[in-house]
């Protein structure tokens, strides 16, 4: 048995359950806030401001903002501490503001609550992949990724439907009381956990981590590609999140109908992509050193050319290119974050992991709602969407450049990993 085969222990099926729960509030904490957004935009501002909309639209970045400028500070906590300590900190930090959200009786305070939230995300986000990597070997984090990350696209369609049936019946505030219980209670959890790093002394390898260390990351080619593939899928999913209410309306779809199919949409497709990417990359990973980025960058080529003929079908037939579109592009969520994961060592990996974030969000997400609306706003959605199209044919194509690279980083890594 190899080291990185002996890195798989009693523990690590608790915590990928765990972390999975963890994962799973984190999208619905998320995703209730878009849920009841018309509900906060009536406590908070006068019918008919011409400014509501704008205001409560800064809700989002507010959080996002914080989570990426936290994530790397945080991240080079847990490379030195116990990134338990650090998850358990950041989960309950999180759900408390989550709580406060519900509290706020002004929108400053309001504003103020989802800013901590982003900060308590920037910890997680960036250690409990990590964690993962820790107890796993690493020829099943592939599909170990995946289960993790199926959480996204379930805890999002969660987040609109809980978000929905809470306020309905209890008003948009309880939406934030309740699912923040799950948090504190998960996030308590977490103490109770040991530090995989413990084990033969890994954890004092990690906590003498260099500055040498850290400037490999930069220099590492299958990290670098991973990023800038990330990136340009992140631009590509956020914008696509983001205007798709607007474009089923441009498209004379009835919302009422609309976005629960989309939503419906978003879980079957994403689910099983998510699950089946990891799995599938895992099994070439036997014939193709490439394989978790070989399955990253054909699933965003496929989804090119679907999202395109949904762009230009009409519908009800669009929905058949709009499902393999999602399909597809949710392929990569799991292989894409194993490699991220395979091809740096353990003593640098939550500082890998956190950069990651900061990058794809602030290049991905973070630019495209705007510029979107922007296209848009001179032509039409559709001629938006093509931009959404052309970033994910770019993601898969920097994905299959980066291919040549993952083995041999992987194999330069490993050895650290397993110190």
């Amino acid at each position: 048995m190899t080291a990185m085969e002996s890195k798989a222990n009693p523990g690590a099926r608790t915590a990928l359950i765990l972390l999975l729960g963890i994962n799973l509030f984190n999208y619905i904490d998320r995703f209730i806030l878009a849920a009841v957004e018309p509900n906060i935009r009536a406590a908070f501002f006068a019918p008919g401001d011409p400014n509501a909309m704008a205001m409560t639209g800064t809700l989002a970045p507010a959080f996002l903002v914080t989570y990426m400028l936290s994530a790397p500070i945080l991240g080079f906590l847990a490379d030195r501490f116990s990134r338990w300590v650090i998850v358990g900190v950041c989960v309950i930090l999180w759900s408390f503001a989550t709580a406060a959200t519900g509290f706020a009786l002004t929108f400053f305070a309001l504003f103020a609550t989802r800013i901590f939230v982003g900060i308590g995300e920037g910890g997680y986000g960036p250690a409990a992949p990590t964690i993962l990597a820790d107890y796993f070997a690493l020829q099943s984090r592939g599909r170990i990724m995946a289960i993790f990350c199926a959480a996204i696209p379930v805890g999002s369609a969660l987040g609109y439907v809980l978000g929905g049936i809470i306020n309905h019946q209890l008003g948009w505030r309880w939406a934030f009381y309740l699912v923040a219980i799950p948090g504190i209670i998960l996030g308590l959890f977490c103490f109770f956990q040991k530090d995989p790093r413990t084990r033969a002394g890994v954890q004092h390898e990690c906590r003498r981590a260099r500055k040498e260390d850290y400037l490999t990351l930069l220099r590492t080619r299958a990290f670098v590609f991973n990023c800038l593939a990330q990136t340009a899928m992140t631009f590509a999913l956020g914008g696509l999140a983001f205007w798709m209410s607007a474009y089923l309306i441009f498209r004379h779809q009835s919302p009422a109908l609309a976005t629960p199919i989309f939503g419906g949409i978003t879980v079957v497709a994403g689910l099983l992509s998510t699950i089946l990417g990891g799995f599938v990359a895992d099994r070439l990973q036997k014939r193709f050193g490439g394989s978790y980025f070989l399955v990253s960058g054909l699933g965003m080529l496929l989804a090119f050319p679907l999202l395109l003929a949904m762009l230009y079908t009409p519908f009800p037939l669009a929905w058949v290119f709009l499902f393999g579109a999602v399909f597809f592009v949710f392929l990569n969520t799991g292989p894409s974050n194993a490699a991220l994961a395979n091809v740096v060592g353990s003593n640098v990996r939550a500082t890998a992991f956190a950069l990651n974030i900061l990058i794809i969000h602030a290049l991905g997400d973070a630019l495209s709602p705007p510029l979107l609306g922007a296209v848009a706003g001179h032509s039409d959605m559709n001629v938006a969407f093509l931009v959404v199209s052309a970033a994910m044919l770019v993601s898969g194509v920097i994905w299959l450049f980066g291919m040549k690279y993952l083995a041999a980083d992987t194999a330069a890594a490993e050895p650290q990993s397993a110190a």
